[in-house]
């Protein structure tokens, strides 16, 4: 269990480490949506491109750091139900719900999505908007958002079954933000 262990603190760092960089493309696209909305109401001048950077700045955000999102206890939850049961039995239903559920649907999305990903990069897509961006980069960020969120998904698991062996605290309290 050491070993398992240490690999959770591992992919715990990564993700602590992506949700940190991410956060400053947030900055990013909020100053690229207020030029351009200045400059669209200021000189009636505006730029697919510039509205398709602010959207792959979100995407950008939005998927690499969901398993940043996992590792902070963020993630939409039925508290309502069960927040009635033991930690132990938490524990139980998130192993089962990480098992049964989300590493299945993680990794059948990052699969499916990798074909599109590579049509869209040796294709060089393109926006079918007048003076769009490339596709590929932000197409590339839904199976390195997948990943990330699976490993996120492996780590907490690990920590849930060491939970259950009385050998580290409770993980499924809310962690502090950093």
């Amino acid at each position: 269990m050491t070993g398992l262990l240490a690999l959770s603190r591992l992919i715990d760092r990564l993700n602590t480490f992506v949700g940190g960089a991410v956060k400053w493309l947030l900055l990013v696209a909020v100053i690229i949506c207020t030029v351009n909305a200045f400059v669209r109401y200021l000189f009636d001048m505006s730029s697919n491109a510039w509205l398709e950077a602010q959207w792959y700045l979100f995407a950008a955000v939005f998927l690499p750091a969901a398993g940043y999102t996992l590792l902070k206890n963020e993630h939409v939850r039925i508290d309502v139900v069960t927040g009635r049961f033991s930690p132990q039995t938490r524990a139980k239903i998130e192993i089962f719900g990480t098992l049964v559920f989300m590493l299945p649907v993680t990794g059948m999305i990052f699969y499916l999505s990798l074909p599109m990903v590579w049509d869209s990069f040796i294709h060089s897509e393109m926006s079918s908007n007048a003076g769009g961006l490339i596709r590929w980069p932000a197409k590339v960020l839904i199976p390195i958002g997948f990943v990330l969120l699976s490993l996120q998904g492996l780590s907490e698991m690990i920590k849930r079954f060491a939970f259950l062996q009385g050998l580290i605290p409770d993980p499924g309290e809310k962690r502090g933000h950093h």
